[in-house]
């Protein structure tokens, strides 16, 4: 999946970073997370003192404060888990497509992970949160497929452009046809009309032990592919003259990404642009290799999801506004920028 730069379009500047500089943007990135990890059981409709917080954390119910802190780790848990999984797919999505802002949302990927998933519940009767997994992958799968198919069409092959089109409109297509299952069916709207959104509130241990395996096959398969992504920047042909088999590298990147889009759309619903803003802000701080590049996009996606979580609980308290739409807050400005920008028309 390999896009070209439109005529005319400046080459973009590369910035090297030293081992040094990288090592210590992903021991701050790595303290960041912690600490809003850390605001993440702290903060919510009740604030907890810290004391409280490290009793929760332990295990300690003595009070209600402790208690809200054991109902939130999970939940921090899982905004984690969610984060780093669709900061990295964002990533991979970007290497393989060439495309600057590829994006699981944007792409269409996350809502035909939940047209599949609504599809299973309403047709076939599906319950057990481990189908609804294997369901929003294989969604994930074949959105992903006939969005690159449709942008491949026409001169010029899948421009970032063509790309961009084709998914915001198989995304309008496929939002739409989960609205029209969900609307006569009252008693399956209202279970998933938070999870249609996006949002973490549900999280549980169970939840995340089942989703765990998939998260953790889609995030080595793609970190796998991380030398060869970089073998990809260069173009097609050069690849493919250093010896890099083009075709696998991609397929194993693609595959990589699917499986931790579903897997995380299966689980919190379909968040988008986290991996729009995260791979960008990461290119800025330490380079464009790959192989620095996803982990810290796993990490920077992870404090950025968790962080979103704990401004939609703090802003609107007592209520809580879904995760889901404090990173369409955060992701559609900054959507608009990249699409503005005149010299970048491809990685």
């Amino acid at each position: 999946m390999s896009t070209t730069t439109a005529p005319g379009s400046a080459p973009a500047v590369v910035r090297r970073r030293s081992v040094s500089t990288r090592v210590v943007w992903v021991a701050v990135a790595i303290a960041l997370t912690v600490l809003v990890a850390l605001a993440s059981v702290a903060f919510g409709t009740r604030v907890v003192g810290w004391h409280d917080v490290v009793e929760g954390v332990t295990g300690g119910d003595a009070n209600v404060a402790q208690a809200a802190v054991n109902k939130r780790v999970p939940r921090t848990l899982l905004a984690l888990l969610v984060g780093a999984s669709l900061g990295l797919a964002g990533a991979v999505m970007q290497g393989v497509t060439r495309n600057p802002i590829a994006d699981p949302g944007i792409l269409g990927v996350s809502t035909g992970a939940s047209l599949a998933v609504v599809t299973g519940i309403v047709f076939f009767g599906l319950s057990a949160p481990s189908s609804y997994i294997w369901v929003a992958i294989s969604g994930a799968a074949l959105s992903a497929a006939f969005v690159y198919t449709i942008g491949s069409m026409g001169r010029g092959g899948a421009t970032p452009l063509k790309l961009a089109l084709s998914g915001a409109a198989t995304a309008a297509a496929l939002s739409s046809l989960v609205s029209a299952l969900l609307l006569p069916r009252a008693d399956v709207m209202q279970t998933f009309q938070f999870w249609q959104i996006g949002g973490v509130g549900g999280a549980s241990y169970d939840r995340m032990g089942q989703v765990l395996p998939f998260l953790v096959a889609g995030a080595v398969i793609s970190l796998l592919a991380a030398r060869g992504l970089n073998s990809l920047a260069l173009g097609d042909d050069v690849a493919a003259g250093l010896g890099e088999r083009v075709v696998v590298t991609r397929m194993l990147a693609f595959v990589g990404a699917v499986v931790l889009c579903g897997a995380a759309t299966a689980v919190a619903g379909p968040i988008g642009f986290v991996g729009l803003v995260v791979p960008h802000v990461c290119r800025l701080l330490i380079g464009i290799d790959h192989r620095w590049l996803l982990p810290m996009s796993a990490i920077v996606g992870a404090a950025l999801l968790t962080a979103a979580d704990v401004v939609g609980r703090v802003v609107a308290r007592p209520e809580e506004i879904e995760v889901g739409i404090v990173t369409a807050f955060i992701g559609a400005p900054f959507f608009i920028y990249i699409v503005r920008r005149q010299k970048v028309r491809a990685l």
